[in-house]
């Protein structure tokens, strides 16, 4: 797991995502357990208070469930609620783009243009184009 001491994200949120995206791409499957807090704040070098932030913003976002004395483990609907976040974080992440472009004096035909040749540029899961 990467974070970025220097990003204006907050080191709990970047722990947050980081496990969001692993939970939206399969990698934390419903009733998995999550790393305990301690092996957590050791494998990216936090404070352990740190990672129980995340943990929690995970648990009040329906993500996790804990189980007292035994640990925290993706809940049966994590998947689509990671999903349905990120489709939001990106539909959110575009209207913000498009409007500088707008702003810029950018033509809608040109933006529709790039946003294609950007789709066809990306790689997709298994890094494919």
């Amino acid at each position: 797991m990467s974070i970025d001491p220097g990003s204006h994200v907050p080191i709990y949120e970047q722990i947050a995502e980081t496990i969001r995206t692993r939970i939206s791409a399969g990698i934390y499957r419903p009733g998995d357990a999550l790393p305990s807090l301690r092996g957590m704040a050791l494998e990216v070098v936090v404070n352990p208070n740190t990672v129980q932030r995340a943990y929690e913003a995970l648990e009040r976002e329906g993500l996790a469930y804990s189980r007292r004395g035994v640990g925290l483990f993706v809940t049966d609907e994590a998947v689509q609620i990671a999903r349905g976040r990120g489709r939001a974080e990106l539909v959110e992440r575009l209207r913000e783009d498009i409007a500088a472009a707008r702003a810029a004096g950018i033509s809608e035909a040109t933006i529709r243009e790039s946003f294609q040749k950007a789709m066809a540029r990306a790689p997709s899961p298994g890094g494919r184009k």
